[in-house]
């Protein structure tokens, strides 16, 4: 993508539909007029009167309990420097959003104008009562590390500079798990800091806190090593000044176990990392270009271990990894404070996490075969579903035994459950789903390029690594849309009713004549078929020429599914093909089956497409709790409708024991887990939370999703075809450029499964 297209589409994304990232959404009733005289005048003033008696039932009563200031006065935003206030406002809501998805907590961004230390800390202790904690973000040194220090003193509420310590806490894991692969004591390596900002300052007395010894670490800026003996050294500089007589990078890597860059691209070259000890270390931190670049290092040093800033590479020191559970922590023990307990928890959290078995939702996120402990896995990974369960309960126990939490916590099972049910611990599965497909992208073949809207998925799948797209249309068309969007890459286009593709056409009406010859096919309408695109793309799936195929925008489902049934068929052993629609909703990820292709399905039917769904469930690694959905509850009805419903479910407890499935039930039993216990606390589903549902018709199934899409503002993944055998998948009609992106992206994966399928079998496994 040109920096031209990438500036205009992130203005885009900042402005529509409307401006910003972040909105305010009520939490309580508000449709009658008694719930405004509760909201409001009178009853509001009961809570008043509370809190004026205890101040501490403010937290009762209000949302400052979750409620954190992301404050910056805009003098060191991201590489942008000293931009003012309102400049820094996108960057302050985007840490709003991240505390939001990742840990449930409301951030809210506020701006000041001044760079006087005194101004800042005065403004930001006037509006403290409103917040449960500050984050601080983006003031440039030195004025960041008195501005943090006063306010920790003054305030009786957490308070974290995440500049300075969000890369210490999440490098300090990092160092000790490589520390223990490299065999290695941190008291005795000899550590290099390049880079004496605030984080560099923050990550080295973090070091020293587990261990690291000053006599061992060097610390450089831009004019050298930072020696004792250097006139006018700041206070903050003086702290790590060494007594070693040298004065260049070169001379501080020879024989050092630790590189730590936090300073700019390039300058670790790959001669300083090979006078490194053995096992060198190497965190070269700097974004978007590390202090020396990856492959490189690699390259250079087989028994480096390596960590960067960059999600392109192993061990990325992301701090998304830490300061939304530290402060979920903080806020859930109402911590006055984040102290240095608090946040060595969070690195021995971290640290131990990364050492656990990886659950296979996470190596699925990052397509691996299966993630563990070592060289390239030394951090957990930021889709890491588990962060939220592990370290906001170690930070919440530090609070507690350091003597700053004012509400402990007693039953940690509970916490730990109800910390799972936020958002943000399985609602990621968008970002799982371009994560995975861009671990191995496949060629996809867009059948309807000569569509503005088809032609900007393809354009996003190709520009975002998901998929290689294939332009499947008039040439001419396609050519001047490309120009229209700026799509100038050199992307394959297949335009069938050009002459340059006859030979092409005219193989695949001979496959595809002997495939249908005893079902009405010629060779001469074979050859009339393949001149319309669906016929042609399917064909191209069949034989291999692209991995998948993508389509249904311009034309009514029917007749778009009418020759892929023609050309790809069932897969083996299948006997109806479904489809089946993922809706991300807020208790996290629905599969609902069948949305698009069974009217209505017999019992044996059903079971099947229930199988066929659970195994959807499990490739984006969640294990499939499923209800098979009725107007009725378990026999409470003889009608035919019910019970073909309740035959599925013996059919799948015969011949799938494994699965979790229960039915017939209602759907709002079926959701809701407490009254499902309270009434029926004989069902397999009993006490689980269900995340599979299976429609008896579909009518319902199309309804109900739609319904979901509409009305709730619910994403929709689908509908993804299951039982075909190969990867081809059907949009619905005039289907949104993101969900063309997703569905891209399902084709991708899909076509990965095959993939394996086929290696383990010709493998013998």
């Amino acid at each position: 993508m040109s920096k031209q297209k990438q500036r205009r589409e992130a203005l885009v994304y900042h402005a529509k539909p409307q401006p910003g990232k972040i909105k305010i959404v009520p939490t309580k009733p508000y449709a009658t007029q008694r719930d405004l005289a509760l909201a409001y005048s009178p009853g509001v003033a009961e809570p008043c009167l509370e809190i004026a008696k205890d101040k501490d039932n403010v937290y009762k009563y209000t949302s400052k309990g979750n409620l954190v200031a992301v404050i910056s006065n805009g003098t060191a935003v991201l590489g942008l420097g000293n931009i003012g206030p309102e400049a820094s406002k996108p960057v302050m809501e985007g840490k709003g959003l991240l505390f939001k998805i990742f840990a449930d907590i409301d951030g809210i961004d506020i701006e000041v104008d001044t760079e006087d230390v005194e101004e800042f800390v005065q403004t930001v202790k006037m509006i403290a009562p409103t917040f449960g904690g500050i984050n601080l973000e983006d003031i440039k040194a030195p004025e960041a590390f008195e501005i943090e220090r006063r306010l920790k003193e003054e305030l009786d509420i957490p308070v974290m500079h995440d500049d300075q310590h969000g890369t210490a806490i999440i490098s300090s894991a990092a160092l000790l798990n490589a520390l223990q692969i490299a065999n290695k004591k941190i008291e005795d390596v000899r550590i290099v800091i390049s880079g004496a900002g605030a984080a560099a300052v923050s990550c080295t007395k973090l070091y020293k806190a587990f261990g690291a010894k000053a006599e061992n670490i060097v610390m450089l800026d831009s004019k050298g090593v930072i020696r004792r003996d250097a006139a006018n050294l700041s206070q903050s500089k003086a702290e790590f000044a060494t007594d070693r007589k040298i004065d260049t990078l070169d001379e501080a890597a020879e024989n050092a176990d630790v590189f730590i860059g936090l300073s700019i691209a390039d300058i670790f070259t790959p001669a300083m990392l090979s006078s490194m000890a053995d096992n060198p270390i190497v965190f070269a931190m700097a974004n978007p270009d590390p202090e020396i670049d990856y492959e490189l290092a690699m390259k250079t040093r087989r028994d480096i271990i390596m960590a960067t800033g960059r999600s392109d590479h192993p061990n990325q020191v992301n701090n998304v990894l830490g300061f939304p559970f530290i402060f979920r922590g903080a806020l859930d023990v109402r911590a006055t404070s984040i102290n240095e307990e608090m946040k060595m928890a969070a690195v021995k959290a971290l640290a131990d996490l990364a050492k656990q078995p990886v659950p296979e939702q996470v190596n699925i996120a990052y397509g691996e075969t299966r993630l563990t402990f070592g060289r390239e896995y030394i951090i957990p990974k930021p889709f890491d579903h588990r962060l939220i369960s592990e370290i906001p309960p170690a930070v919440a126990k530090a609070a507690m035994d350091s003597g700053v939490a004012k509400n402990p916590i007693y039953d940690w099972d509970k916490y730990k459950e109800e910390l799972m049910q936020r958002s943000g611990n399985d609602n990621k599965v968008v970002r799982l789903l371009h994560s995975r497909a861009k671990s191995n992208s496949k060629k996809i073949v867009f059948a309807e390029a000569d569509s503005l809207d088809v032609l900007k998925a393809a354009q996003i799948v190709h520009e975002e690594g998901i998929a290689i797209p294939v332009l499947l249309g008039n040439k001419e068309i396609i050519s001047e849309l490309k120009k229209e969007l700026e799509f100038d890459a050199d992307i394959e286009i297949v335009d069938p009713s050009d002459d340059a593709f006859t030979e092409k056409r005219n193989q695949y009406a001979k496959t595809y004549s002997d495939l249908r010859q005893r079902k009405g096919s010629t060779l001469y309408s074979a050859k009339i078929k393949m001149r319309e695109r669906n016929y042609f793309g399917a064909m191209m799936v069949l034989e291999g020429d692209v991995d998948g195929m993508i389509s249904g925008y311009s034309r009514a489902y029917p007749t778009v599914v009418k020759p892929i049934f023609e050309v790809i068929g069932r897969a083996a052993n299948v006997k109806k093909v479904a489809t089946v629609n993922i809706m991300i909703t807020d208790r996290g990820p629905l599969f609902l089956a069948d949305t698009s292709i069974n009217i209505d399905p017999s019992a044996e039917e059903i079971a099947e497409i229930a199988q066929m769904t659970a195994n959807v469930a499990a490739t984006f690694g969640f294990d499939p709790v499923m209800a098979l959905l009725s107007y009725a509850n378990f026999g409470s009805s003889v009608h035919p409708d019910a019970k073909k419903v309740r035959d599925a479910v013996r059919i799948l407890h015969e011949t799938h024991p494994e699965l979790v499935v229960d039915g017939e039930i209602q759907i709002d039993f079926a959701l809701n887990k407490e009254m499902l216990q309270r009434q029926f606390p004989f069902s397999k589903l009993a006490g689980k939370k269900v995340n599979t549902l299976i429609f008896p018709n579909l009518e319902s199934a199309n309804i109900t999703y739609k319904l979901l899409k509409e009305l709730n503002g619910a994403d929709s993944i689908g509908p993804i075809m299951v039982g075909l055998r190969k990867s081809v998948h059907v949009v619905q009609l005039g289907a949104s450029v993101d969900e063309m992106v997703n569905m891209a992206a399902v084709a991708v994966i899909d076509a990965q499964e095959r993939e394996k399928r086929k290696k383990a079998k010709s493998s013998g496994q």
